[in-house]
């Protein structure tokens, strides 16, 4: 006699993450797969049963651009991606991780450039790290209640501070010996081994270290020649792996130098490269036209395989006072975050000659940035002075006559972090935004989960960008048909990055979102705060647990109509994804000709 099934998913209408039309069925599930992808209905007997009508029944939402790191030792279950349907996240980019380095080097590279609580990044490091290499992050793993699928990238700052010492890594003019550089060569292919799936690089300087030792200094990875980074990326054209990594934003030059690496020349294989980020900026409107198909020439030109990571969404940021990374953009800006102490720095930006240099700075006409640096563009929110909260910062300087400069200087001064203001960076225009993400070289993305825990709220970026497309279908202007967009936030991510994810088929694991169409309205920009005691702070989040009625990990119900089950994050439920490892067919990808209804 057929084993009945363990779950069923009943009438949903069923996406495969592919180039298959939506349809109406149930989804039968058992032992952690899926095994059949009816129209006519399942034997319920002995199963628990999920109804999924009038809802899209798709597979998990892949983030491939975290900073979850520490979260992981602390708190594997992930709740905040989780809940609004993601099963995979992918960990180690921007340069870093915290495979090889000591507590105190992992805390020094973390904590700023993601905006971290740096002692309790710390004290978790200092009391739970055991691991020292790859196969002992991926033990760590392993052995952790994880809550969905992790999958790892290796970080070239993490590497050449262990080998060269942290010190050394990020001191100007200094250079790995041959020896060392054999060295962070190996310590690579020792990851990519262990199932990394490549390594991920920094050549912005604005990203900066925390703690006392070397604060202020940028990344080790930003100090590397070119030189240096061929060799990774030798290794990778190898192996058949990844390069993540971001170009440098004073030059933005070295994008062309990203397009003739990545591009195969006689015998070199092709660099598969994903790069941050995609954007249409405010500070730089003409950028837009090149992620919105001048890039897209490139890539076809050279032969190259080089993807733009994306937020669907306007990039909104919050800011606690001055403690926000677009303030490392200038040297005023820079030299007030470079000062930890409150009082100390209180007392620079008293100073008139500090101010002086900050409003000079600030007013830059054409220094390199990526923040319209426009207080009249500055709401805000929360301040114990009640008569500005809800008006710009221009507007407050207006009203009193000074400078915008000077009037945010006071604020700061005056309230500290309790005075919260918020802008939009970015993504502002919906009409080129949604021809950007359109771009077959443009991956959904970027959402840096994990980090900047005060400053943005991106976790359920899968969900807003489902919206846009609903959206625009709705108002009979639709730009992708559904199964596009499903496939641009499941199946392209997963075929690209080489990971066993992002597929809703027969004999594929069952990772599963089931999203409420009807959930997906404007609540989900509704701004929240949730304690997040591992850290020690209130973690900026956008919540709508309407849109997500379940979230599936490995054929487990993990999270239903609002609530985690008992045991979550005491069990495992997700599993380390090794790259190449499963090596299923990659979905075909569909066509714009697909369905756009919602």
């Amino acid at each position: 006699m057929t084993p009945g099934f363990d779950l069923i998913l009943k009438s949903g209408r069923v996406f495969d993450g592919g180039d298959r039309p939506s349809k109406i069925a149930h989804v039968g599930i058992r032992d952690g797969a899926v095994v059949t992808i009816s129209e006519t209905p399942l034997d319920e007997r002995g199963a628990r049963v999920i109804d999924a009508t009038d809802k899209w029944v798709m597979p998990g939402f892949v983030d491939t651009h975290t900073h979850y790191d520490a979260e992981l030792v602390a708190s594997p279950g992930l709740t905040e991606s989780v809940r609004h349907g993601v099963t995979t996240v992918l960990t180690g980019s921007c340069s870093l991780s915290m495979v090889h380095g000591d507590a105190l080097d992992s805390a020094d590279l973390f904590s700023r450039v993601e905006a971290l609580p740096y002692q309790p990044v710390l004290d978790i490091l200092e009391t739970q790290k055991r691991w020292h290499d790859a196969r002992g992050w991926a033990q760590r793993l392993e052995q952790s209640a994880l809550g969905p699928n992790v999958a790892s990238m290796l970080g070239h700052s993490d590497v050449r501070a262990y080998v060269m010492g942290l010190d050394r890594a990020t001191t100007p003019g200094e250079r790995p010996s041959k020896d060392e550089l054999d060295r962070m060569a190996a310590l690579l292919h020792d990851a990519l081994d262990a199932g990394f799936l490549g390594l991920s690089t920094m050549t912005n300087p604005w990203d900066k270290l925390a703690g006392s030792r070397y604060r202020s200094r940028s990344l080790p990875s930003t100090y590397a020649t070119w030189g240096e980074y061929g060799v990774f990326h030798r290794v990778l054209r190898e192996r058949g792996r990844i390069l993540q990594s971001a170009p440098n934003l004073n030059t933005k030059v070295n994008i062309l130098a990203f397009y003739f690496a990545s591009a195969p020349w006689l015998w070199r294989k092709t660099l598969k490269t994903s790069l941050i980020s995609a954007a249409d900026p405010k500070a730089s409107p003409w950028l837009a036209k090149l992620f919105s198909g001048i890039f897209h020439w490139f890539n076809r030109l050279l032969g190259a395989d080089l993807t733009w990571q994306a937020v669907p969404g306007p990039f909104e940021i919050y800011a606690d006072g001055i403690d926000l990374v677009v303030f490392e953009e200038f040297g005023a800006g820079a030299a007030a975050m470079h000062l930890a102490d409150e009082v100390e720095r209180n007392e620079l930006l008293r100073s008139e000659a500090y101010r002086r240099r900050f409003r000079a700075d600030f007013e830059k006409k054409f220094s390199p940035r990526i923040w319209h640096r426009d207080f009249h563009d500055a709401e805000i929110v929360g301040c114990p002075d009640p008569e500005v909260v809800g008006k710009s910062v221009g507007q407050v300087a207006d009203e009193r006559g000074l400078d915008a400069c000077d009037v945010f200087l006071d604020l700061v001064v005056e309230h500290g972090k309790a005075f919260r203001w918020k802008t939009v960076l970015a993504n502002h225009r919906p009409d080129v935004l949604a021809k950007m993400l359109s771009q077959p070289d443009v991956h959904i993305a970027f959402a840096d989960s994990g980090a900047h825990l005060r400053n943005m709220a991106f976790y359920n970026f899968p969900l807003r960008f489902l919206k846009k497309v609903k959206d625009a279908a709705d108002a009979g202007t639709a730009f992708m048909s559904l199964e596009r967009a499903v496939h641009k936030l499941t199946g392209e991510l997963a075929d690209w990055y080489g990971i066993d994810a992002g597929a809703l088929r027969e004999g594929h694991r069952a990772d599963i979102a089931i999203i409420d169409p009807e959930g997906l309205d404007e609540s989900l920009e509704a701004y929240h705060e949730a304690d997040m005691p591992e850290m020690g702070i209130k973690r900026m989040v956008r919540r709508n647990d309407g849109a997500v009625q379940a979230t599936v990990i490995g054929g487990r119900v993990a999270f239903e109509t609002g609530r985690f089950s008992e045991d979550y994050g005491s069990t495992r439920y997700g599993r380390f994804l090794r790259a190449h490892t499963e090596n299923r067919e990659p979905l075909p990808r569909p066509t714009q000709e697909l369905a756009v209804s919602a």
